[in-house]
């Protein structure tokens, strides 16, 4: 009987060992948690976005991304769909988000549960691998509490995003020892620390923007959404969607600048937009003028960082200063120094190249049996669903080979 070891219980693992699990094989999940599956209760403020409606290499971010194309491909994301419709999972639509039906996120850990149980896989939690060794044909795996020996092994150990759920980037260093090439990770989806001193005076303010990311004062990139303005910077989705970009240009010391666009309902020129509004309102300082479409604390940085008066009038002001105060009211300046790092980051951009794995099974191409699946692979999506898809279709895929089932 064939014997498989899955080094991690994550949604990758969970679901590369449901997927290989045949009549004539053994799946051994090493999980270091106490359970499986911990960080996917807290996806999606425990409600468990799981999957998106649209996909598109739009949505990823890789050093190999026509390899991407080919792992997101049409006939793939239709195997994950079936893969969820039998286990039974009813999904509800939002915005083109998927998440099951209850809202929790429960409901996908218990059905996974469920199916690892009715196949009668075996996972071993609290286990901690301390080596792994290549032995001919086989792989022989030592953990605190015991060793295994096994004939396929799946390296499904989470990125270093998040390591309180257990993710601490152990993979990466196993993984380079034979050879693989593995692109520094850097947070992503993660919260940004900005450059000023003027952040505890807008702390706590929601409000929807759109962000511009500068790169050494180039542009690079463009997002819109809710913003959220905190003591040590800026958060947020539409933050979170530029966040991989400026890690990585932290890392190579490149100067990253966010511009914030406060009025985004504003199609034409600031200026005169703010000339009509004043005229129409004229009765009001600028304080009570701004407050009539901002939050009074956003209102506060504003009228500071341009250097004016709360109770000075919009009309009076020289064309200087009005031109100062419509640009940071459509490009505010946030220099950013830092993120938030791995702690509050959702996952990782970069790790294990796509061009070290076989892309239809997951299989590396520099030690045979060996499987990577999952955050590990340099393969980070945008929020909507894109990473656990990244798991799903990932194990899918590992687990079809090893069980020997192909479509």
């Amino acid at each position: 009987m064939e014997r498989i070891i899955i080094i991690g219980g994550g949604p990758s693992g969970i679901t590369t060992a449901i997927s290989a699990k045949r009549d004539d094989n053994e799946v051994i999940v090493l999980e270091r948690n106490t359970k499986p599956l911990k960080k996917l209760l807290m996806t999606g403020n425990g409600k468990c976005n799981y999957m998106n409606e649209i996909y598109g290499i739009k949505n990823y971010h890789s050093e190999d991304i026509d390899l991407v194309d080919k792992i997101i491909s049409t006939k793939n994301i239709e195997m994950m769909k079936t893969f969820f419709d039998d286990l039974g999972i009813i999904s509800k639509n939002k915005n083109g988000y998927y998440y099951p039906f209850s809202n929790q996120a429960t409901t996908i850990e218990k059905s996974l549960l469920g199916k690892v149980k009715d196949k009668g896989i075996i996972i071993e939690c609290d286990t901690l691998v301390e080596d792994i060794k290549k032995k001919d044909n086989c792989f022989e795996i030592k953990t605190n509490h015991n060793s295994y020996l096994c004939d396929k092994l799946v390296i499904s150990t989470g990125s270093c995003a998040y390591p309180k759920t257990g993710s601490d980037g152990w993979g990466y260093p196993f993984l380079k020892k034979l050879n693989h090439h593995i692109i520094e990770p850097v947070p992503a989806l993660v919260p940004l620390v900005g450059k000023g001193n003027y952040f505890k005076d807008w702390a706590g303010v929601r409000t929807d923007v759109s962000l511009e990311l500068f790169e050494n004062n180039h542009y690079i990139a463009r997002e819109e959404g809710e913003i959220q303005l905190t003591d040590y910077g800026i958060s947020g989705i539409c933050t979170f969607q530029l966040s991989h970009m400026v890690s990585r240009g932290l890392l190579n010391h490149k100067k990253e600048e966010i511009h914030i666009n406060f009025v985004p309902f504003i199609e034409t020129l600031i200026t005169p937009w703010m000339d009509h509004y004043a005229k129409k309102n004229s009765h009001k300082n600028l304080k009570e003028l701004l407050e009539g479409f901002l939050n009074y604390k956003l209102v506060k940085v504003i009228i500071k960082q341009s250097n004016l008066k709360d109770n000075c009038f919009y009309l009076d002001l020289s064309n200087e200063e009005k031109l100062v105060l419509c640009k940071n009211l459509r490009s505010f300046k946030v220099e950013i120094i830092d993120t938030k790092g791995f702690d509050y980051a959702q996952i990782c951009n970069g790790g294990v190249r796509l061009t070290d794995i076989h892309i239809d099974t997951m299989e590396s191409k520099k030690v045979k049996n060996l499987y990577i699946v999952g955050e590990l692979l340099d393969m980070n999506g945008n929020c909507g669903g894109y990473n656990l898809t990244t798991c799903w279709i990932s194990g899918i895929l590992a687990g079809r080979a090893i069980g020997g089932k192909y479509d």
